[in-house]
């Protein structure tokens, strides 16, 4: 056991694998070289020794010279004797190692790359093909001219630039196109033969997925037909096929095979089928006249061949690497690194049924505000690591948009198993900065069929639920909440998004006005909005602007009514010259910081005295608790605008916030106003709203007036203006022209 593990950890060393690979391969690999000959010496069509050395070299550096020095020496010893001998130990060495070394300097980040990569194509062309195979053949040029290889000056010839010389030089470069990427992989088996394994999962991983069994038969059998028919002996009765024009025929098959099968299995098969053809070539080029050109351009298509097959190989493998990635990114979330709501919708397609969870961490955003938009990130990946690690392994957690999570199921026990998920969340714990963060999860879950149409109404519906399940504090189930109501719900308020938006498009929206008269006489209108429907009739607010609320219009739909109010006022500056016009604002709009600029434009455009204005704000929770709100309407006062509290009494610690708040008007929600003559405690309640708004020195409103004594009690509490039916009803915009002009008259 010590010896194995000995030998294991030492494999590398110059006195292992290093030195013993060159004594047994080369003499083995060296029946692979191909000569033949040409008029009165012999030339090589295919020669592997320097190639299987540079292998070495690229494998184990200098660890590797010691075995090449020794396997190149007892090679050629017995038959040249020792100057000869030592003088190819040279010959070998100096171009194996220049190749090496330009290579490992030009690419030392990539030198041990697997052979594939189209990026280091050009680089391993020129320092493993080009380089060696130019080197070899200098310096056995130049040593044959000098006389050192006696035994060999058959080899080159008196000449050295001649048809012979080309084609020894044809046969180095497909030598090292193909003999390289093959001894570097013999040698890889050898060192590690558990890397068979894995060179089988990559010529699987490289194959096209549309490749199938039957399309890969009928290419090997027309590719063994074509061999065939080229290795077949000549004779007086042999056709084209038999010459090398069926050697041109391999071209396009293997281009197929190449484009289709990828790089790792067509540098397998190419090798061979190259071998097989070079060393049987006289089976296809007969010895005749003008047998040394038909020996070139057969060479040159060696060559030319190798390289297209092995190049096009390459880049049809990178392009559909590059499409397998761009399509896995497709279905994931770039920020997040989780499955995205794509790939959700895939995996709903994949399963006749499933059950579909949705997880809605509301704080989420909150907590996502104050810290940072890394907590968010960090919490819903820990969080989907968290219940990934209970789930089966067709199962997953997906990335939805803002605080939420989706998790695919099996229907198998999937209500046992979600109240089990439920329980396992909640013991989820998220530590940020050392503090521990455990904000509520939400959950919904409903049992869905692929496949799954509409899947963004499925999830609104969803959400909904789960705003529920915060509230009950376990999941709720889609069906048992009537879905069929909620996506009617959800289908109404996008019809009216719809509307709202064509009538903020084609101003279509109708305003109306209501009077708020002051006991001094002096009065002002309120500003109503109403939208018409399909049959002419008019929609009231109380519809449509929860809608633009929800959906980010209420900003919108305020300047619009903004504008044309000013408009109005403007084009009738003569007839209606004391004119002033309450406007509501809805809480978004109040916090855009961009606000008193818009107003200031506004009122600078249509040359409106800004005390002409006044604007109702909802006493509301998020109003009184914003800051950015606060800072908005001190600079409309500071712009001469005047501010009014609408509906007070009804929001949350109402008392409390009108602190803080520095308005003009206090309108006192009507709910208090309609009782208070019945109803001694709303009465003591206006009373006592009143009394704050003396000390806070603001004017009172008081709202449903609806008949006299009404009106008495709250003159009797000394109230400033009232509004309500007694007053007058809303009426359209235009009708203050016609009163004016009535009064005129009168």
């Amino acid at each position: 056991m010590n010896i194995v593990y000995f030998l294991k950890n030492n494999k590398d060393r110059w006195w292992a694998l290093p030195l013993i690979l060159p004594l047994i391969l080369l003499p083995l690999l060296s029946g692979v070289n191909t000569y033949t000959q040409l008029g009165d010496g012999p030339v090589v069509l295919y020669y592997v020794p320097l190639f299987f050395l540079l292998a070495m070299m690229l494998f184990y550096g200098f660890a590797a010279l010691p075995g090449i020095v020794l396997a190149v020496f007892f090679r050629y010893y017995s038959s040249v004797g020792l100057f000869e001998a030592a003088a190819s130990i040279l010959h070998f060495i100096v171009p194996v190692v220049l190749s090496w070394g330009g290579y490992r300097v030009f690419s030392p980040q990539r030198n041990m790359v697997a052979y594939g990569d189209a990026r280091l194509m050009a680089q391993r062309i020129f320092w493993q093909v080009v380089c060696p195979a130019t080197l070899f053949l200098v310096l056995f040029q130049f040593a044959a001219y000098l006389g050192i290889y006696e035994s060999r000056q058959s080899l080159a010839g008196l000449n050295p630039i001649n048809i012979r010389t080309l084609i020894n030089y044809q046969a180095l470069l497909v030598s090292g196109l193909t003999g390289v990427p093959m001894s570097y992989l013999l040698i890889r088996l050898i060192r590690n033969p558990f890397y068979l394994k894995s060179l089988i999962s990559q010529i699987r991983g490289q194959i096209d997925r549309k490749v199938s069994l039957t399309e890969f038969l009928i290419w090997a059998l027309v590719m063994s037909s074509l061999l065939t028919l080229l290795l077949l002996p000549m004779n007086e009765n042999s056709s084209i096929f038999s010459t090398n024009y069926t050697l041109s025929l391999l071209m396009p098959v293997m281009l197929w095979a190449a484009m289709r099968f990828g790089y790792k299995l067509m540098s397998i098969i190419w090798t061979p089928v190259l071998l097989v053809s070079i060393h049987y070539f006289y089976r296809y080029i007969p010895h005749q006249s003008g047998y040394d050109v038909q020996l070139a351009i057969t060479s040159s298509s060696y060559l030319v061949f190798s390289f297209v097959v092995i190049y096009m190989s390459m880049l049809a493998t990178r392009q559909r690497a590059v499409n397998i990635r761009a399509r896995r990114l497709a279905f994931l979330d770039p920020v997040m690194h989780m499955p995205n709501l794509r790939a959700l919708a895939r995996e709903l397609a994949k399963s006749p049924w499933s059950a579909l969870c949705l997880l809605r961490i509301p704080e989420l955003e909150v907590l996502g505000r104050n810290y940072g938009v890394l907590l968010r990130i960090q919490y819903k990946q820990k969080l989907a690591a968290w219940i990934n690690g209970t789930l089966q392994p067709n199962e997953q957690v997906y990335h939805l948009t803002g605080c939420d999570l989706a998790v695919r199921l099996n229907t198998e026990s999937y209500q046992m198993r979600i109240d089990t998920l439920d329980e396992h969340i909640k013991q989820f714990r998220f530590i940020w900065d050392g503090m521990p963060l455990q904000p509520q999860v939400g959950v919904s879950y409903c049992f869905v069929r692929s496949p799954v149409n509409h899947l963004y109404l499925v999830l609104g519906e969803l959400g909904v639920i789960a705003d529920l399940s915060l509230s009950t504090n376990h999941p709720e189930n889609l069906q048992q909440r009537g879905a069929l109501h909620l996506q009617r719900n959800l289908k109404d308020k996008v019809a009216m998004m719809n509307r709202l938006q064509r009538a903020l498009e084609q101003d279509a929206f109708t305003l109306m006005v209501q009077p708020v008269r002051g006991l001094r006489g002096d009065h002002y209108h309120e500003v109503l909005l109403r939208m018409p429907d399909e049959n002419g009739d008019l929609i009231s607010p109380d519809v449509f602007l929860p809608v633009a609320q929800e959906f980010g219009l209420s900003s919108r739909v305020d300047l619009w009514v903004l504008e044309r109010t000013l408009r109005f006022l403007a084009d009738n500056r003569d007839r209606l010259p004391a004119q002033r016009f309450a406007i509501n604002l809805a809480p978004s709009t109040v916090c855009r910081t961009q606000l008193p600029l818009e107003v200031n434009r506004l009122l600078t455009k249509y040359s409106v005295e800004p005390w002409q204005i006044v604007f109702e704000i909802t006493e509301s929770s998020s109003f009184g608790n914003s800051h950015a709100a606060a800072q908005t309407l001190r600079q409309l006062q500071q712009l001469g605008v005047r501010i009014a509290i609408d509906d007070f009494g009804t929001g949350y610690a109402s008392y409390a916030r009108l602190k803080s708040v520095d308005a003009d008007i206090l309108k006192i929600d009507g709910s208090f106003i309609r009782n208070i003559v019945s109803n001694s405690l709303d009465y003591q309640i206006v009373a006592s709203i009143c009394h704050l708004a003396r000390m806070k020195k603001m004017l009172v409103v008081a709202e449903y007036v609806e008949n006299e004594e009404i009106r008495s009690a709250v003159h009797a509490l000394g109230i400033d203006y009232v509004q309500g039916y007694l007053i007058g009803r809303p009426v359209a915009l235009e009708s203050l022209l016609e009163a004016e002009a009535s009064q005129e008259d009168a």
